[in-house]
């Protein structure tokens, strides 16, 4: 079985920042315990029906075993690896976000922020036909994982303007305000970050009237308006596992550390600026690969 962090939304809770007012709707699907702490939490398991049952994706915490419901558990493609499939929360994050900006074929798409969701999203905008992708990042490690999924990539003093469309994921005022100064005539700001109780600056003088900007939200808890009369969550999830069939996916994964060793780990993992990207929880015995 696996379980992975993910670092954005687990770090606010593992810091105590989930404002009260949306507690409610930021619990997990299989939380145990109240915001602020302590809380059992998580949403990206892997694992075994047992005794010998099919390997399945489930939105539960981090934990050794657990029992759920048929309907909450979904079966991998067969020729997904289950440690790669750890992934499929955050690929719904930027599935739906996507959707959200509205970037279509022949696009110039700016992707602020070389997290996992930011990663994902630029990953799954370079799949249209004719877009034109760039990753932008503070961080220049972020440059090798970009190139592997053969995403350009620059630096935030480098980055190019005039986007049709501009997926924010950052999770820092700084890169908001550059994700509003890229944005060409009349175009969208997509904001996936999400910031706890943090209050953020946003520039909203300067061009943002004068060129017509928008910026809006995109949040997984719902698909998309014009979407929900057709695709229910499951449905996202299913496609979520399916677009993670491309092996160059794996390398987002860039540490594994074993459950046991988890609750020492957690403050250096959970780190704002902490080195790599997605972590995978390993369990004993380790039964799938």
């Amino acid at each position: 079985m696996w379980t992975a962090l993910s670092r954005g939304t687990e770090r606010l809770v593992y810091e105590g920042r989930v404002p009260e007012r949306v507690r409610a709707r930021m619990r997990a699907p299989a939380q145990e315990g109240d915001f602020p702490f302590p809380v059992k939490y998580g949403y990206c398991a892997v694992g075994r029906v047992m005794p010998d049952g099919p390997v399945v994706f489930a939105l539960q915490p981090h934990q050794e075993a657990f029992a759920s419901r048929p309907e909450s558990l979904v079966p991998l493609p067969p020729d997904l690896p289950p440690r790669r499939a750890l992934l499929a929360a955050n690929m719904e994050t930027a599935l739906n976000g996507l959707w959200d900006s509205g970037a279509g074929p022949g696009d110039r798409v700016a992707v602020v922020g070389g997290g996992l969701v930011g990663l994902l999203a630029a990953h799954l905008a370079a799949g249209l036909p004719g877009a034109e992708v760039t990753l932008i990042d503070r961080d220049p490690a972020r440059a090798g994982l970009a190139r592997h999924l053969g995403l350009p990539f620059r630096l935030p003093a480098e980055a190019p303007g005039e986007a049709d469309v501009v997926i924010h994921a950052s999770a820092a005022a700084e890169g908001l305000a550059l994700a509003l100064d890229l944005a060409g005539e009349e175009a969208c700001v997509t904001e996936l970050s999400w910031y706890g109780d943090g209050e953020v600056a946003v520039p909203l003088g300067a061009a943002f009237h004068p060129r017509r900007l928008r910026l809006v939200s995109s949040q997984v808890g719902q698909v998309p308006a014009a979407r929900r009369p057709r695709w229910d969550r499951r449905r996202r999830l299913l496609k979520a596992l399916d677009l993670l069939r491309d092996p160059r996916l794996d390398a987002l994964i860039t540490e594994e550390v074993a459950f046991e060793a988890l609750p020492a780990a957690l403050p250096r993992l959970l780190a704002r600026d902490a080195p790599g990207v997605c972590t995978a929880i390993r369990y004993q015995p380790a039964e799938i690969a």
